[in-house]
């Protein structure tokens, strides 16, 4: 009878090939595990980087925004003494000119304090003051800011008055920074029709604001994008009028900061629902009685 070749192989050198495949093994590890480090490392000099980067850009934002106020405010100031005719009447042509100044000078003011608070949240150095505050008293003070903008007559804005809405706790004036970014934005792009301002909670004890607008809308291959720093859609009516791109970034950081979040519905040509949802009580502070 044949025998077994593994019973009759030599304990001696079964053991030898062993060990050579352990320290095979072992080596195959140490190796693996170098080049591991080494990708950590590589990864944290990158991520090095990216903050050194980020910090940089951030100092750089608020730096010229601050730069650019005092020019601004000069021109705002001699705009608005000339169309108070301090210094002599004006013509329908240099009145009219006048005017286009001073307006670009305010969207230009715009894009610097977007500037800033853009910088400041990146930067986290943006302060959350949560306090409680009616809804309504909200809603009236943003009637009141936008009434004497709304130039079209095509246009009507309207707020729903807010109906079954409990008292909040969360930053009021953050809140109304993201409201207002989202009425301007549907102001501007609205040529006729309306834009609807409301607000609902839900069971779970969120409330969702959302500005509703009937103007040219947004294609869905924008949605995503639409919220990133200076995006702006490619369209006859956003070339002619201008924009920063950093209303609806800005807002999106903001509601972040709000423990909420943004969200968008519109199709081309259909109008768009922009909306903020927020906690009706802010997460991780305990508020005042």
């Amino acid at each position: 009878m044949a025998s077994d070749p593994a019973l009759t192989e030599d304990p001696v050198h079964a053991l030898a090939e062993s060990r050579r495949e352990a320290q095979e093994l072992r080596a195959e590890l140490e190796e693996t595990n170098r080049g591991v480090l080494a990708l950590y490392a590589e990864l944290d000099a990158q991520a090095d980087k990216l903050r050194e980067a980020t910090e940089l850009k951030s100092r750089f934002l608020a730096y010229m925004s601050h730069e650019f106020r005092t020019p601004i405010n000069a021109i705002r100031s001699i705009t608005r003494l000339l169309l108070d005719r301090v210094d002599g009447p004006l013509t329908s042509e240099q009145e009219r000119q006048v005017v286009f100044v001073q307006q670009t000078a305010a969207e230009f003011a715009d894009m610097v304090d977007d500037l800033l608070d853009l910088a400041k949240v990146e930067a986290g150095r943006v302060e959350i003051s949560p306090a409680w505050f009616e809804m309504v008293d909200l809603f009236s003070a943003l009637r009141g800011m936008f009434k004497p903008v709304l130039t079209n007559p095509a246009v009507n804005l309207v707020f729903e008055e807010p109906v079954g809405i409990p008292k909040l706790y969360t930053d009021d004036r953050k809140l109304s920074q993201i409201l207002r970014n989202f009425v301007s934005n549907a102001l501007k792009f609205t040529p006729r029709g309306e834009v609807r301002i409301a607000a609902y909670v839900d069971a779970n004890g969120w409330v969702t604001f959302s500005v509703a607008d009937t103007g040219i809308g947004i294609a869905p291959e924008f949605h995503q994008s639409i919220f990133e720093d200076f995006s702006q859609v490619n369209s006859p009516l956003q070339k002619r009028l201008r924009g920063t791109g950093l209303g609806l970034s800005l807002s999106k950081k903001l509601a972040h900061l709000l423990g909420g979040s943004v969200r968008l519905q519109s199709e081309a040509g259909k109008g768009s629902v922009f909306s903020v949802t927020i906690p009706v009580q802010m997460e991780g502070v305990q508020p005042d009685a």
